[in-house]
């Protein structure tokens, strides 16, 4: 009897450490945008609208984030998804990110995830360049029947007049920008060329190290953060936010993504506006 008991807790404690190692892994190697510049040959590229949403990638079995956090999405969500890894974004449309965010990084899902699309950009496991990569996500999309995944509109755009056009139009219309990635490219982890965004600002992260209080209208509110950037240079931030999140404040230790126009001469942003809490770390 004392044998079985042993033999059960171990059996226990083995599935207790698969659950552990399903829902937190390391994160997942894949391909970060640089910067659009002027002078790259446009017609190289495929183009797509920046979505407003979070990355997630999909193992064939479950979703993940960027930092290897699962995300607890309802069984019947990712019914008919195919057992390919995938890249690709959570959305739920146009300046929704707030709303999203909140409904992905719930450790209890609920029906709010009939709003959420998994739209899709690459296929990180197959070993071909850009252009056949797409065609196969086309032929795989051929085949499911699923509302909640989509495939991201890839275009061919010839010349910087035309894509800044596009860009326009995005933008008009409420998308953030764009991204382009190289036809000819592999699939390759890390920041390149092959992969490049273009908005009408640039924006980038930092920490948030104090709450630095409001005067005025924002007397017992939040003034504006003082962040620090990965070069431990640290700068005040102080518009871009809600009425709310004047009240509720990202946490210290959070990690904030902001937006800019350049930098100044001595390397700190110009006309820093708030933009949103990075998703992460998952709520629980």
């Amino acid at each position: 009897m004392a044998r079985l008991r042993t033999c059960a807790l171990a059996l226990l404690l083995l599935a207790a450490l698969a659950g552990l190692a399903q829902a937190e892994r390391a994160p997942p190697a894949r391909s970060l945008a640089q910067t659009y510049r002027d002078g790259v040959d446009v017609a190289a590229y495929w183009v797509s609208e920046k979505l407003d949403g979070v990355f997630a990638r999909w193992d064939g079995r479950a979703l993940f984030s960027r930092t290897g956090n699962r995300f607890h999405a309802p069984a019947w969500f990712v019914a008919g998804f195919p057992t390919v890894p995938l890249d690709g974004e959570l959305w739920m449309g146009r300046g929704t990110f707030e709303k999203l965010s909140g409904v992905v990084r719930r450790q209890t899902p609920d029906d709010a995830w009939r709003q959420v699309r998994f739209m899709v950009f690459d296929l990180p496991s197959h070993r071909a360049n850009f252009n056949a990569r797409l065609q196969r996500l086309k032929e795989i999309f051929a085949t499911l029947d699923s509302p909640h995944i989509g495939l991201v509109e890839q275009r061919r755009v010839h010349g910087r007049e035309a894509l800044m056009a596009l860009l326009d139009t995005v933008v008009e219309q409420g998308g953030e920008g764009l991204m382009l990635r190289k036809a000819d490219s592999l699939y390759r982890a890390g920041r390149g060329a092959d992969l490049l965004k273009l908005k009408r600002y640039e924006d980038a992260e930092a920490e948030v190290v104090a709450h630095l209080p409001g005067k005025g209208k924002f007397a017992g509110m939040l003034g504006a953060l003082l962040v620090e950037m990965p070069d431990g240079r640290r700068f005040r931030l102080g518009t871009g936010f809600t009425d709310e999140q004047r009240r509720n404040p990202p946490p210290l230790g959070a990690t904030v993504t902001y937006k800019h126009t350049g930098k100044t001469n001595t390397g700190l942003p110009r006309f820093a506006s708030f933009l949103r809490v990075r998703d992460e770390p998952l709520a629980h």
